[in-house]
């Protein structure tokens, strides 16, 4: 029996590659984006979380195997905090039902390695809070610059919370994150475009392996993740990032 797996930003990226990879196994990929998907979604807007829950369950039925929550944006804008945090909460929370009556249920989370690059700790906590108004009122005080970064702390901090709760754990549902590094995507195409930018980044980012990640290298992890192989690993925020973690980190945290 085909193992149906629902993939948010399927459209671009780390999410299309998977959502090619998964389908090439034999897998069903129910791919979502704003546009172009099998179910089209805005995870920015309360209205748009409603219609992926309700688009996904109209093609599933009752039951899942596995989500990957990719959809992400990187703006100076709230559309950050309400894509990366509250669209993947909605889109983990939604799914949950379906997963608990799935086979083998897997459900991954996209963070990344900004999360580790100095978060705004009141903005994470309003986050946390769980109150979208509140914390988009919030981050009106605070620099548009720590948006992203906040947004995968509190969605890395988020997982590893529930994952070993009844909901999750307690229901058989195996919850992790991956954090990418660089990754050559559309999303950080400008970035890397820009020669200022692109050295500022590696600066902050150091990649040991001397190059780049591709779309498709984070997919096999996600993929593998989301599988049956996958038995034992749950909570863990798993870094794809060529070394820049241990490079940055160093040997005090594992």
């Amino acid at each position: 029996m085909a193992r149906t797996i629902v993939i948010t930003r399927a459209a671009f990226g780390i999410g299309k590659a998977t959502a090619a990879i998964a389908e090439a196994r034999g897998w069903q990929p129910i791919r979502v984006d704003l546009n172009g998907g099998d179910v089209e979604a805005d995870l920015g807007t309360p209205q748009g979380r409603s219609a992926f829950v309700e688009g996904v369950t109209a093609l599933v039925g009752e039951r899942l195997d596995a989500l990957i929550a990719c959809a992400g944006v990187a703006l100076p804008t709230p559309l950050t905090l309400q894509v990366n945090y509250f669209g993947a909460i909605a889109t983990l929370v939604g799914m949950r039902p379906l997963l608990a009556k799935g086979t083998s249920p897997r459900a991954v989370g996209i963070s990344s390695f900004a999360s580790i690059m100095q978060p705004d700790s009141e903005m994470v906590e309003a986050l946390l809070a769980g109150d979208e108004a509140v914390a988009l009122k919030v981050a009106e005080s605070k620099s548009p610059a720590i948006y992203y970064a906040s947004s995968k702390a509190a969605l890395a901090r988020w997982m590893r919370r529930q994952a070993i709760t009844t909901n999750w754990a307690g229901a058989g549902i195996l919850l992790n994150g991956i954090a990418p590094g660089i990754i050559e995507t559309p999303m950080t195409q400008p970035m890397l475009a820009d020669k200022e930018r692109r050295a500022q980044l590696e600066q902050q980012l150091p990649m040991p392996i001397g190059r780049h990640g591709r779309p498709e290298e984070v997919a096999e992890l996600l993929l593998w993740l989301a599988s049956p192989a996958n038995s034992l690993v749950l909570g863990q925020v798993i870094f794809i990032d060529g070394g820049s973690e241990a490079t940055v980190r160093g040997d005090t945290v594992w």
